[in-house]
Order: structure tokens, then sequence, then C-alpha cells
């Protein structure tokens, strides 16, 4: 397996599902369990036709099912086997599903539903095509024999599982057909969750491997939807379908073709649902293919960091992913008022600079604004800044570097005298000045200082930009 796509592609939006390469795509269709359940019991839940007597024989319908498919009782009596009254339609029926060689099987029953197309027995004997060419490796056949099942009997759920898989994985695998693939695959997806209600247990099955078979193939229709959903950007509904395709059993938790999705889509919602795009994104790291791992992991970092403010706890966070257990919740970032009392705490108020008194008087608890404001206030403070507007009497500054780049006021200076004309600075002009802290607004943020004072020489350097505030996340 191979990731064509780079994880800034992903997130980019050019494509939301990884590529699989072919050859490993016609081995998962063809051997993988859940499908061998889905075919495999096509004998069990049909009954063999009659022709006014006996009914065919028990080893016919084990002949029937493929090799890979797990082992099951044999089937019960039937009591309502259909009747094929041509003897001819009996014998070339009987024929075909009796032939022990596949190839044979094959070519009996294509030339049986052809020369018979509305016999009593279609049903099953495409069916039992349909196992025969998947046991063959034949895939495209496998497909277009369930294609034409599907035509014939729009509840067969077997049918369905093997069309909805298909579709979705070769759309993942590059196909350039990939959102026709996937709108086929939507619909098949849902039109098997639809008649799974009607799925009747086939004779000769345990309670516990029908459950089975229909929680796989409950995985299979939601991991189609979810994936269409996600391509077509609607990562609400992704969600509600990939999550519990990723939960149908152990093996799809590390199916990194639903369960990086799960992640993207998670972390694509409005507001993004970090706690859980984050795990389902560390645990893709781990279910990636061995050239993408590294990619993996690195973006599954970034969101930690981003929704933590910092990697620690990643090492044991990612290691818990990899061991594939229950979910570990993020620590979400210090809150503002949490980062600002760090700052308070570890710096004097007279030894910070004008963009920390800023964010001290937007984010920290009112204690610790008290604490700085009583410690400052009245003293005399020399600084620069940037002028954005002035009057004689006032002027108006931006004294932290994020506000002078965006010329927006946050110092009123004012004068006990008249400045003359000629010594105003110019709007823009970057100048130095002297005045005592008298009050502050938190938001907008505007401190007033009091006794401005022009200063020749250059005074303080300019204030460096605020303190990074890392906002607390919205509930999820």
């Amino acid at each position: 397996m191979q990731l064509l796509l780079s994880v800034k592609e992903y997130v980019s939006q050019k494509s939301y599902f990884p590529k699989i390469q072919g050859a490993i795509l016609m081995k998962k269709i063809l051997l993988t369990v859940v499908l061998g359940v889905a075919v495999g019991a096509v004998a069990q839940s049909t009954a063999p036709p009659a022709q006014g007597q006996s009914a065919t024989p028990p080893a016919q319908a084990q002949a029937a099912a493929p090799a890979a498919a797990p082992q099951a009782a044999a089937p019960a009596p039937q009591t309502a086997a259909p009747v094929i009254k041509d003897p001819a339609e009996y014998n070339a029926y009987v024929g075909a599903v009796q032939q022990t060689d596949p190839n044979a099987k094959i070519s009996g029953l294509e030339a049986f539903v052809t020369q018979y197309p509305n016999s009593v027995m279609k049903n099953q004997a495409l069916e039992i095509l349909m196992g025969t060419y998947q046991q063959a490796n034949n895939p495209k056949k496998t497909m277009e024999t369930a294609t034409k099942l599907v035509t014939a009997d729009t509840c067969n759920v077997r049918a369905l599982a093997l069309l909805a898989y298909f579709d979705r994985v070769m759309a993942q695998g590059g196909d350039p057909n990939a959102k026709q693939l996937l709108t086929d695959g939507k619909k098949y997806g849902q039109q098997g969750l639809d008649c799974l209600p009607k799925f009747a247990k086939p004779d000769g099955t345990s309670d516990a491997d029908f459950q089975k078979t229909k929680d796989q193939m409950t995985g299979i229709f939601h991991a189609a939807i979810g994936i269409a959903c996600l391509q077509d950007k609607d990562n609400a509904c992704a969600v509600t379908h990939l999550k519990p395709a990723v939960d149908a059993s152990p093996d799809t938790q590390k199916d990194f073709s639903l369960v990086y999705p799960l992640a993207l889509a998670y972390l694509g919602q409005t507001p993004p649902d970090s706690q859980n795009g984050i795990w389902y994104a560390a645990r893709a790291a781990s279910a990636a293919p061995a050239a993408a791992q590294a990619q993996v992991e690195k973006y599954a970092r970034s969101q930690y960091v981003k929704f933590h403010a910092g990697d620690d706890g990643w090492a044991e966070f990612l290691a818990a992913a990899k061991a594939n257990g229950p979910q570990v919740a993020v620590k979400p970032a210090p809150t503002p008022a949490e980062q600002c009392h760090t700052m308070v705490a570890a710096k004097k108020p007279e030894e910070m600079n004008f963009a920390e008194w800023q964010f001290t008087f937007t984010n920290c608890s009112p204690e610790d604004q008290n604490m700085v404001w009583t410690a400052i206030k009245g003293k005399a403070v020399q600084m620069n800044g940037s002028i954005i507007s002035t009057t004689p009497t006032e002027f108006m500054i931006a004294g932290s570097s994020d506000d002078i780049d965006a010329k927006k006021a946050d110092i009123t200076l004012k004068f006990e005298e008249k400045i003359p004309l000629r010594m105003i600075p110019k709007d823009g002009a970057s100048f130095d000045f002297q005045g005592e802290p008298a009050s502050y607004t938190p938001n907008p943020f505007m401190m007033v200082m009091e006794k401005g004072q022009l200063l020749k020489a250059k005074a303080a350097p300019p204030a460096t930009k605020k303190p990074p505030v890392h906002r607390k996340p919205a509930a999820q």
C-alpha cells in the first residue's frame, strides 16, 4: 500500500481520501473475510429448485460457496423450494451449480442466465455466479454480476455490500472515475442500510455468525456513505457514517482508508472536534503505510500542538493511540487568564513592556490586573510609539508592535500645556515620549497617560509584540 497524496494535499482539500495501489486493492476485495461472509452464504439463504419431486443435493449447495468463505453448518431442508417445471431448464441449472471446476461452473451459470432470463432460479444463479467469480479472483466480473443481481433483486444485501465496498475502495485507489464511483457507492450504501432490517438469517447459520455478518455489512455501507460525504465536504455526514464504519470491528480500527478520513472529518467541522480528530489522526499514523507514517504523524502532532499549545505529553498520547486502546483526552491549551497569571508570576510589572501590560489588562484575572496596575499607575514611563493622530494637547499613539502594524491607537497621551505646531510629529512618525499611566479600558484596549512629555533622545526600544494568546477551544 502506498500513500500517493501528501498530508498537505489532503488538508488543502485537493482530495479527502488516501489512495491504494491497484494490485493490493484487488487482493483486498477478493480475500477480505467480510466479503467472503457476504457472498459465501449464498447457498444457505436460497432454496434449491425442484422438478416436481426431490430437491437438489445438499452437496451442490456446499459447492456454491467460495473456498475463502468461513465454514458454516449444512443448510436445513427447505419447505418452500422453488419449482422448475421445464426439464431442460432444470437440467441446465443443476448441471451448472454441480460443477466442481470454477470455470465450468461460471460457463454453465452464464449460459443458464442468458438462456432462461425469467427463471425462478435467476437470482440464486446470479448469487452463485457472483461468488464463483470472486473465488476465481475476477473482480470485474464479480461486480458486473453483483450489479445484475441488484437490478433483479434491489434488496440483495450481499450484492449491495460488494458494490458499496468495491466502489468506495476503487475511488480511494485513484480510479479516474472516482466521482461517479463515490456517488454509486453512496447509493448502494444507503440502499444496503435500508434493506438490512429485511435480511433474513440463512438456514444453518448461528445467531452469533449472522449478527457478525450484519455488523460487517453495516460497516461497509456506512464507509461508502462516509467517504462520499467527506469528498463532498459534508463533514458532519462523514463523521456520522465513518465513526460506525471504523467501530465495526477491531480490524477496521487499523484501516487507514477509514481512520484517516474520520480524523479529517472531525477536524474539518466548524468548530473542529479536536479531541476526536487528533485521536484518530494519531491512530491513522500507526495505521498508515510505512512510507507515509512519518508524514501523517507530523500532521497529527501539529494538530495536537495547535490545540494543546505545546508538545508536552505528545509521545505518551501517540503511544496510547498506537496501542489501539481506549481514547485518551488531549488537555486543552491554557486559557488566556492562565497564561497571563504565569507571566505575571514570573515578571515584575515595572519590567514588563507595553505589549505585556496590554496583554495583562485584556486577559488576566481581576486580581492579577489590580496587582500590575497598582505597581505602574502614576509612575513615569518612557517609551517609543507611532503617531496615529494629534491635537496640540493630546496625541493618539500605537504603542505595541501589533497595533503599530495595524495603525491602531492604544495610548492616549495628554499634555498639561499645548505643544507648538512645529514640534508636533506627523501621523505615522515614530517618536519618543514620557507619560504617567492614569487609566485604561480593556476592550478595545486604551491606556490614558497624563503629564505627557516629548523626549529629544530615543528612550526605550519599541514594544515587542503581545504574547500569543491560545484561546480556549469552544465546547464540543
